[in-house]
């Protein structure tokens, strides 16, 4: 269902990944190296990089820091989005998240119920938008990263994707912040 209107321009975003975990470090955080070799084969720039432990306090101190920065356009984060008590990612999301993208985790869901069945109602995958800033949280398995950026994300993040797109929204993201904010 997905298509790109070859004669529109692709415009590259800047995107931030994260790895929420309390194990990973960059020379094993393989869900994370997925998300950067995507990011960059689709065309897109990889604006920063981190791992960050499953703490909702430093999540979203990050996470803030990331929305007011205006060299990130997009945060990617994967890890923390199950039911157990150090999964924390979307509690960090729901304190600093402006509006939800409520089809993006139904759409994950679905997705994901094709290839594990009803083993995906564990994933709290979400998304929203804060500061002009979009935000994608998904699960942490190198699976659920690869489902998340193949068949929802590299075709929302292109700009030539029709019949509509986020890149062709992100002028108008920020219209409702005060004077200042852009």
């Amino acid at each position: 269902m997905s298509r790109l209107d070859m004669k529109k321009p692709f415009l590259p975003v800047r995107i931030a990944v994260l790895t929420v975990s309390d194990t990973r470090t960059l020379a094993d955080d393989r869900s994370g190296d997925i998300l950067a070799e995507r990011i960059a084969t689709a065309g897109h720039h990889l604006a920063a990089r981190a791992i960050e432990r499953d703490d909702v306090d430093a999540i979203a101190v990050l996470l803030s820091q990331w929305i007011a920065d205006p060299q990130v356009d997009v945060v990617i984060s994967t890890g923390g989005t199950g039911v157990t008590g150090r999964d924390v990612t979307p509690e960090a999301f729901e304190r600093v998240i402006d509006k939800r993208i409520e089809g993006f985790g139904e759409l994950f869901r679905m997705l994901s119920y094709q290839k594990i069945g009803t083993s995906t109602i564990q994933s709290r995958a979400l998304a929203g938008v804060a500061g002009g800033t979009y935000l994608f949280a998904l699960p942490g398995s190198t699976g659920a990263v690869r489902d998340g950026w193949d068949d929802i994300l590299v075709w929302q993040l292109d700009s030539r994707h029709v019949p509509c797109n986020f890149v062709e929204l992100m002028p108008r993201l920020r219209e409702h912040l005060p004077s200042g904010h852009d």
